[in-house]
């Protein structure tokens, strides 16, 4: 039965729409932010606890980008496996709730379609809706993307 494979060591095949997985937990560190912010999303929100304080978000929080790094390397530790083979794009993406200092974010996917590739006989398409949610369940992040599977080879 598919739901008793582990996400990493699944082929397109085991997979079906409709399915969901919580694919782990991570704690917002203010440190942490601020230096990601300062490598690649410096603005004062992100990198100022004290300038923060009289923005719209009334203190520090994390970059969109920081996020969506943390959501990648939670899915590549928990969903993508061997058969994973990349993805042609995120078609959706949004930061509904600010993310701050503290905040434990949980990443949730469902599959929502499966197609097989027109070009490439050898794979699937999974298109995936991920959620990531803060411990008062706020939605902090929202995606959905497209990630290329191998199929499982079929003797004839």
């Amino acid at each position: 039965m598919s739901s008793e494979i582990p996400c990493k060591e699944r082929w397109y095949d085991d997979f079906s729409v409709g399915e969901s997985f919580v694919l782990g937990s991570v704690e917002m560190v203010e440190n942490d932010m601020i230096n990601f912010a300062c490598q690649f999303d410096p603005q004062p929100f992100h990198i100022d606890p004290g300038a923060a304080v009289d923005t719209i978000f009334g203190g520090l929080v994390a970059s969109g980008c920081h996020t969506l790094s943390l959501m990648m390397k939670l899915n590549t530790e928990a969903f993508l496996g061997q058969h994973a083979l990349g993805s042609p794009g995120i078609r959706e993406l949004s930061w509904p709730a600010p993310t701050r200092p503290g905040d434990i974010l949980t990443l949730t996917a469902k599959v929502l379609d499966m197609r097989l590739s027109e070009s490439r006989p050898n794979l699937g398409l999974i298109e995936v809706h991920y959620e990531m949610t803060n411990q008062n369940g706020d939605l902090s992040l929202t995606a959905i993307s497209t990630i290329m599977f191998a199929k499982r080879a079929t003797s004839d």
